[in-house]
């Protein structure tokens, strides 16, 4: 585990120790807001018929949970860097259909979700988490071989509520980072009501 992830660990250890399996564990809100992150994120499923995915970036698995009321005939794997994340995962849901684990994925999946993965930069510079943010999405593409799907803060957030340790993306940069690296069917949202944007990006 490089740096970066040390840090990111180190952080969500520290939340879910403090707030428990709630939202505010994993750095949301609200329940509701969350809730409304995962209905966008899955828009890149294109099928009601069986399928697998990575949710990457687990948390305690808030992800599965929607995916369950959601979706009838799925295989779900839970990646977190959090060991702390992972257990809480694994206490809270026995499912068949999902694996929760803090070992870094390496088979391929239809589908890849990433939710507020790229939101807390801590003490890095702008540029090194942006290095990371795209080490990562080409990581996210090769486990994918449908789509993939991730939400980040966006730089048009009103200045005054901005945060030092957050990250505020350009949507028009990784839009087109994703058009030139993974695919010509990419889809950019930014029309939800969160200070935020998803990008889908189909293969």
């Amino acid at each position: 585990m490089d740096r970066i992830g040390k840090e990111v660990k180190a952080y969500y250890d520290d939340k879910i120790a403090t707030f428990g399996t709630t939202p505010q564990g994993v750095d949301w809100n609200s329940i509701e807001s969350q809730e409304l992150r995962f209905k966008i994120l899955s828009k890149v499923i294109d099928t009601d018929k069986y399928f697998s995915i990575l949710d990457y970036g687990c948390g305690f698995g808030s992800m599965f949970n929607y995916f369950g009321e959601n979706f009838e005939n799925f295989d779900y794997l839970g990646y977190d860097l959090s060991d702390k994340m992972i257990e809480a995962a694994n206490d809270k849901f026995s499912k068949k259909n999902a694996i929760f684990t803090s070992q870094s994925p390496t088979k391929q999946l239809d589908y890849v979700i990433a939710s507020g993965i790229f939101n807390i930069k801590l003490d890095n510079t702008n540029e090194n988490w942006q290095h990371y943010i795209e080490k990562t999405l080409k990581e996210l593409n090769n486990l994918a071989s449908k789509g993939f799907a991730f939400n980040i803060l966006t730089s048009y957030s009103d200045v005054e509520y901005m945060k030092d340790y957050l990250f505020y993306a350009n949507p028009s940069y990784l839009f087109d980072f994703c058009k030139k690296h993974f695919s010509r069917n990419v889809a950019l949202l930014h029309d939800y009501d969160l200070y935020e944007f998803t990008i889908i990006v189909r293969k």
